[in-house]
């Protein structure tokens, strides 16, 4: 499956604008054989939005969910984005993922929050894994920081992920996620990461970029720079079956020695 990395923070505040940039991006992406489209961290709205994002959030299956599933019907391709969920009074750091057929297949709350920020804005998500099944992969959603714990990646990897889908709002100084800690996620446990970056200035933060798809043998298989940029790279269902195999990480595990762990 090929799969586009849409790396842009959109317009910041403007839902309707950033729906226009995952439509362009979407036609550009299809257009190119992609059958998945990931787009950053509360890419609908924005992040350094401060009280508008309870303003701007949205059901699950809200009018903006309805938008995304037009667009990746009259694509043909899959979308996951990340957007402010709102469930009654409650809003969470939410990624959906929706099929090329319009359907809802999985929807995240983001369980880590990073930053007086995100805790004055959000209520963490307890649901560590969520998957769905998508052109041959076991597909799980994770959102920014999520990633940096190696429990939550191993959860995933346990529970048969083999393509991790993580919409990221990564900041300076912290490049060198991106950079190593991702490729070393994917190696250690046997799966595809994809990790898709916002970009430039907002507010307080400086976005890095650098979104990479990561395999199972730890290689990038793209990896965007530090402008608005669509990446495209392949994840092959054989190739996660074949390195888990022959890595054997997971098989090698001895759980009743890390009880103490959790």
């Amino acid at each position: 499956m090929r799969i586009a990395l849409l790396q842009s923070s959109g317009r910041p505040g403007s839902v309707v604008e950033n729906l226009k940039v995952l439509d362009e991006a979407a036609g550009r992406a299809a257009a190119a054989g992609a059958g998945l489209l990931v787009a950053p961290e509360l890419f609908l709205t924005g992040y350094a939005i401060g009280g508008d994002i309870a303003h701007l959030a949205e059901p699950a299956d809200g009018d903006s969910a309805d938008a995304v599933a037009d667009l990746a019907g009259r694509h043909g391709l899959a979308v996951a984005y990340g957007y402010p969920e709102r469930d009654g009074e409650t809003v969470y750091n939410s990624a959906q993922l929706i099929s090329a057929d319009g359907v809802r297949l999985a929807n995240y709350r983001k369980t880590h929050l990073f930053g007086c920020f995100e805790r004055d804005h959000f209520t963490p998500g307890d649901q560590a894994v969520v998957q769905a099944e998508l052109g041959g992969l076991t597909v799980g959603l994770m959102i920014c920081y999520d990633v940096e714990f190696p429990e939550n990646v191993r959860a995933h990897a346990l529970a048969g992920t083999g393509l991790l889908v993580v919409p990221t709002a990564q900041m300076h100084p912290f490049q060198f996620v991106a950079e190593s800690m991702i490729p070393v996620r994917a190696f250690e446990n046997q799966m595809y990461v994809a990790y898709v970056n916002r970009v430039g200035r907002e507010g307080e933060f400086e976005f890095v970029g650098l979104s990479t798809l990561a395999g199972p043998d730890g290689v990038a298989r793209a990896r965007a720079g530090r402008e608005e940029e669509l990446v495209f790279a392949d994840a092959d269902p054989a190739f996660v079956a074949a390195s888990r195999e022959a890595n054997p990480y997971l098989k090698d595990r001895r759980p009743g020695l890390y009880g103490s762990l959790v």
